[in-house]
């Protein structure tokens, strides 16, 4: 598509369908407004309101806001309530009991059922497990799960009993395991012993067991071993415990432990702008809040919906709309184990086509792959499924490029599903800028406005604001429920992170570019301002990279890494290294590449894998001795070196670096 036709993409506004109008929660943008209004109008009562009317509260709360700390904000925070009973016990005594909370798809296609009440049997009994194994209200408990109910059950499980827990992504590896079971101070680790993805078992206790025999992991006094396949693994006796002998006995009934609203749900890692992962904090009470009423508003959810959600339970999507907020809105969810393109690239589809799937939400790299595999093989494409009970469809992750919007809005949808492009991130909690299915206008490439009580604006440097139709820095400028509360042991970090003294310490800044349309006023994000890459929807940090690099250090004595665009992942990881050895050339040279690539999968997981690895006799420095990131940038995307390198020592350098390996 040439930039004329994508700026006319751009351009076209796709209004609601009537029937989605007619229908839904939020009806029409005068509904939206009439919203937005009344936020303006009584901040503290918009919210007390809806936290009334959405959460069940053991004991009421008093104060809607607690500013005297900030931006250490507090929420209902004399008000006391359970996520996991506001998830499961609410329903019980109503329809919804008997209702399909989950339907699984494991990665061989075999399909699992539960209703209500059997997942809240199912985590009343892991929950006493857990209480079995001396875990008490306010430990952590670190989770390394596959995607599948028990995943959730666990989720569940530890909220159940007032445990914090810590999810990270099966694909992360043994060091990153062990930098968090530390971080956190986790009491345990829930775990299985293989994941399956693309018909092969990969390990997961074993990554466990190594990344707890780096050392420092003394305060893990049990290992929860769910047994997935029947491949056996290795066990630590008097530590490690199968499932099926740790639910031996135990009751399917557990009271909830009822925690105060500012209690700690969850901690969730993510790669920050230095080294070392940012254990971002949330609340029970906000969080549960704003999964709810994103259920409601983004997602319009009815009781009939069946809503599949692709992520994994190890990123924030997973926790907001797999774990808790399909729950908290007792909606039917789908899980799936897997990737889309086993055992063929038109699984998405013929999934939604099984499941009667009515609301979709994947990310713009599935979608961009699919596309590029239904070109190639028409039984894979779409049209080839079923997919009439669709009514919505939706984007999370990263900004969707116009043209796969296009292509999704057109042989996804039908032409009839409004898209949700949502924009969020970790600390949010949930959805900040997105459509609403029966209210908003869309612009393919724009995630248009803020929900109502989301005071999202753009600012400059200082954080004055900057008229719309110019870019700058994305910020809000009030606190609201479900944002993150601090990183964990480090509330310095936190300050200086989101809250910047140079704009005045009370705007939260996202580390997201935007730019607001001059006609409508509709967000578009433009790209991180900080040193964080946006893989496939998964943060990166480009000195986490750099540093896994620099660790390989029999050979390496020097890294830079940088982001460029790509038509798959939105964004790939290209990395500039200097040997402790002459610079290689042909095969040896790729084979070194491999090397570190592999390195890196191993220090961080696959996911941070460069996809460039460029090799000098040094990197381009100013005489001072800084690193002129942006020329590798130029570089990495291919460009002409066009700035001024008057202050580059070596500029003979970049001849060098535009070689690519």
């Amino acid at each position: 598509m040439s930039n004329i036709e994508s700026v006319l993409v751009e351009n076209r506004v796709f209004h609601p369908p009537v029937a989605a109008v007619q229908s839904a929660r939020i009806s029409g943008m005068a509904a939206y407004d009439a919203l937005c209004q009344e936020a303006a109008t009584d901040f503290e009562g918009f919210w007390a309101r809806l936290a009334r009317e959405n959460l069940v509260w053991n004991q009421p709360f008093t104060q809607t806001l607690d500013e005297s700390n900030a931006p250490f904000y507090q929420w209902f925070a004399d008000g006391t309530l359970n996520a996991s009973a506001n998830c499961l016990d609410k329903h019980m005594g109503t329809p919804t009991e008997h209702k399909t909370a989950i339907i699984f798809e494991a990665d061989d296609g075999a399909v699992t059922r539960v209703s209500y009440a059997e997942l809240l049997a199912k985590v009343s009994q892991f929950a006493n497990a857990l209480k079995a194994s001396g875990i008490q209200k306010g430990d952590r408990v670190l989770i390394y799960m596959p995607m599948t109910i028990e995943g959730v059950v666990a989720m569940q499980a530890c909220a159940r009993i007032g445990a914090t827990h810590s999810v990270v992504f099966g694909g992360f590896s043994a060091k990153a395991l062990n930098e968090r079971i530390i971080d956190a101070g986790a009491v345990a680790v829930i775990t299985a012993n293989y994941q399956m993805r693309g018909g092969k078992e990969l390990p997961l206790k074993a990554i466990v067991d190594e990344g707890i025999a780096m050392g420092g992991c003394e305060s893990i006094k049990t290992v929860f071993v769910y047994q997935r396949t029947a491949t056996a693994c290795a066990m630590v006796a008097g530590r490690d415990t199968t499932f099926s002998e740790a639910l031996a006995g135990q009751a399917t009934v557990c009271a909830p432990e009822v925690v105060g609203a500012e209690h700690p749900l969850f901690i969730l890692y993510t790669s920050g702008s230095t080294g070392k992962p940012k254990g971002v904090q949330h609340s029970t009470g906000g969080y549960l809040l704003w999964a709810k009423l994103t259920m409601d508003w983004t997602f319009d959810i009815m009781p009939a919906d069946v809503f599949w959600c692709t992520a994994d339970i190890g990123w924030i999507t997973g926790h907001t709309y797999v774990a808790y907020g399909p729950l908290v809105a007792g909606a039917t969810q789908v899980i799936f184990e897997g990737v889309p393109t086993f055992p063929n690239a038109g699984r998405f589809w013929q999934m939604i086509e099984r499941h009667k799937v009515s609301v979709f939400y994947t990310a713009p790299t599935a979608i961009r792959s699919l596309i590029k595999a239904a070109e190639g093989d028409e039984k894979v494409h779409p049209a080839r499924s079923d997919l009439s009970s669709l009514r919505i469809l939706g984007s999370v992750g990263e900004p969707i490029n116009p043209e796969a919007w296009m292509w999704y809005h057109k042989h996804v949808g039908g032409e009839r599903c409004p898209i949700v492009d949502t924009f969020w991130q970790t600390e949010t909690g949930g959805h900040m800028i997105t459509p609403l299915p029966g209210a908003t206008p869309l612009v393919p490439g724009s995630c248009t406005l803020p929900l109502p009580g989301i005071m999202a604006a753009i600012v400059d440097e200082v954080g004055g604001d900057i008229p719309n139709g110019a870019g700058g820095m994305l910020v809000v400028k009030r606190p609201w429920p479900s944002m993150i509360r601090t990183i964990w042991n480090d509330p310095e970090r936190f300050v200086k992170s989101y809250f910047p003294a140079e704009m005045g310490g009370k705007l939260y800044l996202a580390g997201d570019g935007a730019v607001r349309s001059a006609d409508r006023g509709y967000f578009r994000i433009t790209g991180r301002i900080d040193d964080v890459l946006n893989v496939s929807g998964h943060r990166l940090g480009t000195m986490e990279i750099e540093s896994a690099l620099v660790s390989c250090s029999h050979l390496v004595a020097e890294a830079a890494v940088v982001g460029r665009p790509d038509d798959l992942t939105g964004e790939a990881i290209s990395a500039f290294v200097v040997l402790k050895r002459s610079r290689p050339t042909g095969d040896e040279a790729k084979a070194i590449a491999t090397e570190l690539r592999n390195w890196v999968a191993k220090e961080i997981g696959p996911i941070a894998k460069p996809k460039d690895i460029r090799f000098g006799d040094n990197l381009p420095k100013t005489r001072s001795g800084k690193i002129m990131r942006r020329l590798l940038r130029s570089i990495a995307k291919g460009e002409a070196i066009t700035q001024d390198i008057s202050t580059l020592e070596n500029p003979a350098i970049l001849e060098q670096l535009a070689e690519r390996m």
